[in-house]
């Protein structure tokens, strides 16, 4: 795909999402944690202490810019144009929208809080829970608004851990390096808050709030389970003929999704019909159907 085709897959309703996206994060930031020298995670945080270890003018909206966007521009290659032309855009939303919070808007986020004062349980939580909110929302429509979720990408197969232990690791790392330099281990293990409020939200709106389950069933009377499950359910089922590895019997592999209220009656269905039947349930984030199906 050419670079113009590239540019036509960028989509409007996107970028309107990556700039509410953007302003949500510089929200949870600049109004819950900057105030009480909590950090968020990631270049993002990274950031918050280079602005606060530097003189004014080196604002927190500066570093955002300065670290993250190389970043991007590094994982271009492997992360594609569009994804990198959505993360910058969003890291300068960001970025614009930090610096109007602390310098333009009549809002003093200078020693406190303006919603939570300096209660640093009450801004780790909402810090986390509102940046969370902007992150998820970035990831949602297409782009990253921490370039260190891009190098996790690039340099955790190689390094033979997982991205989520790569961006963990890193986090660790920053807040080991946060109370060094603030001289206080307080702010780093409320700032732990913060972060694991905001990965519990990011997954929230990222895979939804809830995320169905999808069902594989072992057993030897198929079509009576599938009239049963179709009959109750209202929806469809895939099966897989299969044969027993130990007793070298023919059966059969219904896969289905439901959601979770759904579970205990599709349980009950099963064992009615099959009570040898051996069922797996497991998570699935996102249901996607085709509209000619």
């Amino acid at each position: 795909m050419d670079f113009k085709s590239k540019l036509s897959s960028l989509s409007f309703c996107n970028f309107i999402m990556l700039t509410v996206a953007g302003i949500i994060n510089a929200f949870g930031v600049t109004v819950f944690l900057s105030p009480v020298k909590l950090y968020d995670s990631g270049i993002s945080g990274t950031s918050m202490l280079f602005s606060q270890l530097t003189p004014p003018f080196l604002s927190l909206s500066f570093f955002l810019i300065l670290l993250n966007v190389p970043l991007f521009l590094y994982g271009l290659k492997k992360q594609g144009g569009v994804f990198t032309i959505y993360s910058i855009y969003a890291v300068g939303i960001y970025s614009l929208s930090a610096y109007l919070i602390t310098d333009v808007l009549p809002i003093d986020v200078s020693m406190a809080s303006p919603l939570a004062g300096n209660d640093l349980l009450l801004c780790a939580i909402f810090g986390g829970l509102i940046s969370g909110i902007g992150s998820g929302l970035t990831i949602r429509f297409g782009g990253a608004i921490d370039g260190i979720e891009v190098m996790a990408v690039i340099f955790a197969k190689k390094l033979g851990i997982t991205v989520g232990t790569f961006v963990m690791a890193y986090n660790v790392l920053l807040y080991i390096a946060c109370g060094f330099v603030m001289e206080s281990w307080i702010l780093p293990l409320y700032s732990i808050v913060t972060y694991a409020a905001a990965l519990k939200t990011i997954d929230f709106i990222v895979e939804g709030l809830d995320r169905s389950k999808a069902v594989m069933i072992i057993t030897e009377k198929p079509s009576q389970i599938t009239s049963a499950l179709i009959e109750e359910f209202d929806c469809g089922t895939t099966n897989m003929t299969a044969k027993g590895g130990y007793s070298n019997k023919d059966k059969a592999v219904i896969y289905f999704v439901v959601n979770r209220f759904q579970i205990s009656r599709m349980k009950n269905i099963v064992h009615t019909i099959d009570p040898s039947a051996f069922m797996t349930i497991t998570e699935v984030a996102d249901v996607f159907t085709s509209a000619h199906a």
